[in-house]
C-alpha cells in the first residue's frame, strides 16, 4: 500500500528546492500526493476497509494544512505546486 522507498526518493529529488532537501513544503506535500493517490487506488478495490479510509483522510488532512501553509508563506511556489501535481483541477 505504501509507496515503495525508491519511488519516495525519486519524488523527493523532483521536488527538493536545495540538495539534501527533505522536509520543505513542496518535498512533504509531493509525498503525501503519492501516498493519497496509493490509498485511493486501494480503497477502490476494498472498500469495507476503513482502516485504510481513515489513513487516507488523515494523510488528506495533512496535505490540506501544508498546501495552506504554502499558499501563506510563498504564492507563487504554492501556484507552481499544484500545477505540477495536478491539484485543484
Amino acid at each position: 500500500m505504501a509507496i515503495s522507498k525508491e519511488e519516495k526518493n525519486r519524488i523527493i529529488a523532483e521536488y527538493a528546492t536545495h540538495e539534501g532537501d527533505t522536509g520543505s513544503a513542496q518535498v512533504q506535500i509531493a509525498v503525501l500526493t503519492a501516498d493519497i493517490n496509493e490509498l485511493n487506488e486501494h480503497i477502490k478495490q476494498h472498500k469495507k476497509d476503513f482502516a485504510s479510509q481513515r489513513g487516507l483522510m488523515k494523510k488528506i488532512g495533512h496535505r490540506r494544512n501544508l498546501l495552506a501553509y504554502l499558499r501563506n508563506n510563498d504564492l507563487q511556489a504554492y501556484r507552481e505546486l499544484i500545477k505540477r501535481l495536478g491539484l485543484r483541477r
